[in-house]
């Protein structure tokens, strides 16, 4: 979720959550994300709750509706992509604090409540952490132009659309759906190979057209990574 967004009417603060609530929250994201992958903005809570493991009841209480549930994943996705956007502006090295910033987003998920986009109201707290976000990642961009470590022509709004994409895998999807954890690390690993070609796109080069790039992560995927994934249950 990037860009200016319009609040609906405030709301009343929220109490500090409790670290059982948190490993709830930060569950019931994961499990949004997956449910979301593969139903779209029709996704049930209650197969989101079954997927984290909290009980329907329970989720209930916290969260009055579906659209409250997903208004505060939202918020929790934007917080994180601060936290990321902060950290990255504390290394020293613009070019290692963009791409560090790019690479932890994509492998959060961020992005992927994006079905949900236009079927919830936007709330002030959704609202101020967004508008932060895009502030930061104003300032990400500028430094790494200032220094020549990123091409002149790639702007915040291509990296938030970048890490949009990115962070939506159908790759990873379909390996958790079919339940094949064996493939998961290969599909990450796979991932991770896609952020950096990414990544070495948006490198400006020196004036003598030397790359900047740094060498790709890991080995590349085997074809074994996309063979298995027709293997149906029960066979092999």
């Amino acid at each position: 979720m990037r860009g200016t967004l319009r609040p609906v009417p405030p709301d009343a603060p929220a109490p500090p959550r409790r670290p059982r609530a948190e490993r709830n929250d930060r569950a019931l994201l994961q499990a949004a994300r997956e449910v979301l992958a593969e139903d779209g903005a029709h996704a049930s809570v209650a197969v989101i709750a079954a997927r984290a493991g909290v009980g329907i009841g329970s989720l209930y209480r916290r969260y009055r509706t579906k659209e409250e549930l997903f208004q505060h994943l939202a918020l929790l996705s934007l917080e994180h992509w601060n936290e990321a956007a902060e950290q990255a502006l504390d290394d020293d090295d613009p070019w290692r604090g963009l791409a560090g910033f790019v690479t932890s987003c994509v492998e959060f998920g961020q992005g992927t409540l994006g079905p949900v986009a236009g079927t919830i109201g936007v709330t002030d707290a959704m609202a101020a952490a967004s508008a932060r976000g895009d502030g930061l990642l104003e300032v990400l961009v500028a430094r790494a132009h200032d220094t020549g470590a990123l091409r002149q022509d790639v702007t915040a709004l291509d990296v938030s659309l970048l890490i949009e994409q990115l962070g939506r895998s159908p790759l990873l999807d379909q390996v958790r759906r079919q339940g094949r954890g064996d493939l998961l690390p290969a599909a990450q690993a796979a991932r991770r190979r896609l952020v950096a070609i990414a990544l070495a796109g948006l490198r400006a080069r020196t004036p003598d057209g030397s790359d900047l790039a740094e060498p790709m992560p890991g080995d590349p995927p085997t074809s074994a990574l996309f063979t298995e994934r027709w293997v149906r249950a029960g066979e092999g």
